[in-house]
């Protein structure tokens, strides 16, 4: 035997309107696809991260028009410089993140504001 409960009865009086059942399945459909191919999604983003004294990857290349982030994984300060001037971060303490978006093509070498044996270098093309 069915047992209806509270939440049955409210269903049957008050169901949901039809145009929002006949968008759900195409919006869940739609999430899932963007969640999957969607070259925008920050887990895509290129990142740089520090630890243990380096910047990972080392050199990195990217698009014209890339976003990408460097992440502090060490458990001291570190400064992300460009050489040129470009771009500098404020200090990033650990979990610290800073993102630059490379309009023009080039190499951007960089390095630690305070630890300047530390480098890397992001290659731009068009």
């Amino acid at each position: 035997m069915h047992r209806i409960t509270p939440h049955h009865m409210e269903e049957a009086m008050f169901p949901p309107p039809r145009s929002t059942r006949l968008l759900a399945a195409p919006l869940v459909a739609l999430g899932i696809a963007l969640a999957f191919h969607s070259p925008l999604l920050a887990a895509d983003a290129p990142r740089v991260k520090i630890a243990n004294f380096t910047f990972t990857p080392e050199n990195l290349t990217v698009k014209a028009g890339t976003t990408v982030t460097f992440e502090n994984d060490d458990d001291i300060p570190h400064l992300v410089v460009a050489t040129d001037g470009s771009f500098r971060s404020k200090a990033l303490d650990t979990g610290d993140t800073f993102a630059f978006t490379f309009t023009k093509s080039g190499d951007f070498p960089y390095f630690c504001g305070i630890h300047p044996q530390m480098q890397g270098k992001i290659t731009v093309s068009q």
